[in-house]
């Protein structure tokens, strides 16, 4: 099997295109991709549901989690899907705007640093079927997870899960839908045993793609199971 993390490595991609000025409004930034004011204006997620990272005003957890606690541990959002975040990652899912993925990287290692929770083993990018990642060159979420592996020195493992199947694209479908989408998508590798990771995508919608991969990572044996996402919608 082609390991398509050797075939699209960006990072060299990546170092080209740090932008001297500012993503969101052009100042000059000092090689941060993003200037200070811009930084403190940003929709950040710091009030969160710790089961599913849904925003609110109490970062307690929300009713679903009380209900039906989630598969995973603990889930974590840098920010709310809003704007200037939104048209960013827009931008490098589906207009190779990979400069979005250093910036967005460093902001939310910044912020996974002053977590009072030990950091995780090892990252696990989500996984695209094989198709969708010929067609559009390359793997989001694994050029997140690297950006986040650079800055926390964790690695990043593109080994332990698999994808199976391409599915139906997820955009717009119910929570129900999303979930008996992904059923049989997914397995992991034994190598999980006992070890505490990071699922890490672009964006968290409702948790159904985060979910399905860890009840595949609990049957492979992870002991803890975060999952980390650049933005997370309302």
């Amino acid at each position: 099997m082609i390991d398509w993390s050797r075939v699209y490595n960006f990072r060299p991609w990546l170092d080209l295109a740090a932008a001297p000025s500012c993503l969101y409004c052009g100042a000059g930034t000092a090689g941060s991709g993003c200037c200070e004011g811009c930084r403190y204006g940003l929709p950040w997620n710091r009030l969160a549901c710790p089961g599913c990272a849904l925003p609110s005003s109490t970062g307690l957890s929300c009713p679903r989690c009380l209900r039906r606690p989630r598969r995973f541990d603990q889930a974590w959002s840098a920010f709310v899907l809003a704007a200037p975040v939104h048209s960013g990652l827009l931008g490098l899912k589906y207009h190779a705007r990979f400069e979005q993925a250093r910036v967005l990287g460093e902001l939310m290692a910044c912020e996974l640093r002053s977590r009072a929770r030990p950091l995780p083993e090892l990252l696990l990018p989500v996984p695209l079927h094989w198709r969708r990642l010929a067609g559009r060159g390359y793997n989001q979420a694994l050029l997140l997870a690297r950006e986040l592996g650079a800055r926390l020195d964790l690695p990043v493992d593109t080994r332990s899960l698999r994808r199976h199947g391409a599915g139906r694209d997820q955009i717009g479908q119910s929570a129900s839908a999303r979930r008996a989408n992904l059923r049989g998508l997914f397995s992991a590798s034994p190598s999980l045993q006992g070890r505490h990771v990071a699922l890490v995508d672009d964006v968290m919608t409702t948790g159904a793609t985060f979910d399905e991969l860890a009840r595949v990572c609990r049957k492979a044996g992870a002991a803890t199971i975060e999952v980390w996402s650049a933005a997370r919608t309302p």
